[in-house]
């Protein structure tokens, strides 16, 4: 019966080795990296006065083509305003023309309207749906 067992002292064995081994050649490869790490240092701060970079733009979350007023609300609302006085907050715009941008954006699938009953009255939620960001960030 012992001798089905012999896998798992490999596994007690072979488990703190491969650690060993790894701590070792870290400190190998970082011991060979600091005698050429002052020539990486010199040349990363050299300043080329005829380079001017420009900042990168975040690939994972493209922009949108454009900032009209509609798309000012959308883009509140999937940033987590969730109520009319938050969107109203952040966006700047007026009653009417925020209540006439919202309910286009309702008539074009892009948002949904909840109402919530709660202890304090009803409560209205807007959130975007998955066709309005496909739309915002298409």
């Amino acid at each position: 019966m012992t001798e089905h067992f012999y896998w798992i002292w490999a596994i007690f064995l072979i488990i703190p080795l491969v650690s060993i081994i790894r701590r070792y050649l870290r400190k190998y490869n970082i011991q060979n990296f600091n005698k050429s790490s002052e020539k990486r240092y010199e040349m990363q701060f050299k300043t080329n006065s005829s380079k001017i970079e420009t900042p990168r733009r975040n690939l994972l979350e493209p922009e949108p083509k454009s900032e009209t007023n509609d798309m000012q609300v959308f883009e509140a609302l999937n940033h987590g305003a969730e109520n009319f006085e938050k969107i109203q907050k952040i966006t700047g715009l007026e009653h009417d023309e925020l209540v006439s941008i919202l309910e286009d954006l309702e008539k074009r699938d892009m948002i949904k309207v909840e109402e919530k009953s709660g202890l304090f009255g009803s409560k209205i939620g807007l959130y975007p749906t998955n066709n309005g960001i496909k739309e915002y960030y298409s």
